[in-house]
This record gives C-alpha cells, structure tokens and sequence, in this order.
C-alpha cells in the first residue's frame, strides 16, 4: 500500500489532526521544523493552496492552518537564530527531489 492508496477521508482527517496539533503546540516554531523536517506550517499552507488551485485566497488558507492570522501568528515569534537558519538551510536542501 502507498500513501495515494488511503481513502482521501482518512487522509483529510490525518491532515487535520496535524494542523490542529501544530496550533496547539505553538512553541513549535516554524524555524525548528524546517530545520528538523524541512517544512512548517507555511509549506503545509502553501501545498493546501496548490491542491485548492486558487479556490481559497492564501490569507484566509494560512489563517486556517495557524489558527490565527498569519501577521498575529509572525508577531509573537522570536527572531531566528544563525543556527537555526543555518540548520533550516541544510534541511531543506535535502528536500530537492521530494
């Protein structure tokens, strides 16, 4: 089985228990996922806009992964470290490919 083999009903409420986990656990900053994943909250905003193909306006996508809006949201983040941009970059640039 592949991930394109689950019923989309499984995978939408997949999706949504890990926007709603990623809202709560807001010390989760979006610097720290990138470095450890390479994605956060913005990739996961900007991939639901492409699959929305302009349906849904990206301020009103991010606010609903955020659960707040995007400009709140940004206000109470700490600047990024070097280390953390720096492990952000390496992470992401194993996504190449992906």
């Amino acid at each position: 089985m592949t991930i394109d083999d689950i019923d989309d009903k499984y995978a939408a409420a997949a999706f949504r228990r890990l926007v709603r986990h990623l809202q709560h656990r807001q010390d989760a900053q979006n610097i720290d996922l990138m470095g450890l994943a390479g994605f956060c909250r913005n990739c996961l905003s900007d991939w639901l806009g492409d699959e929305a193909a302009g349906d849904i306006d990206k301020e009103t996508i991010r606010e609903a992964v955020y659960g707040m809006p995007y400009g709140e949201w940004k206000a109470r983040q700490p600047a990024a470290t070097p280390e953390q941009m720096a492990r952000m970059s390496e992470s992401v640039a194993r996504n190449r490919g992906a």
